[in-house]
């Protein structure tokens, strides 16, 4: 039987599990709240790539991404910043919707599953 591997689990989630060489990461939000779209997905990200990291992989090879935007009116604020973290490897197949988010305060949240 195959390995599943959970990272950061609590009794609702895993941060992310790894199974056959793919790294599946839940929904990440960022913590600092009082940041504007600009700066949440900054934070989104960062948490992102560290989350890949701990994980044997990186933003290189990214598969999928899953966006939720509280105001689809941020979608070209969130994508310049994506743009530049995305640099031109690893852009993965994508979803962008607006969402309501469970605390309203979030503007934006990712999901995504990478391979290693």
């Amino acid at each position: 039987m195959s390995k599943i591997t959970r990272q950061g689990s609590n009794q609702i989630l895993s941060t992310s599990v790894e199974y056959h060489n793919f790294v599946y990461l839940a929904g990440i939000t960022a913590d600092d709240l009082s940041k504007d779209i600009t700066g949440q997905t900054e934070e989104v990200i960062a948490k992102i790539d560290a989350a890949l990291e701990n994980n044997g992989t990186d933003k290189t090879r990214l598969l999928t991404a899953q966006i939720w935007l509280k105001h689809i009116t941020d979608r070209d604020t969130m994508n310049k910043v994506w743009v530049k973290w995305l640099g031109d490897d690893g852009r993965p197949a994508r979803a962008c919707v607006q969402a309501e988010m469970a605390d309203p305060r979030h503007l934006v949240e990712i999901m995504i599953t990478a391979c290693r």
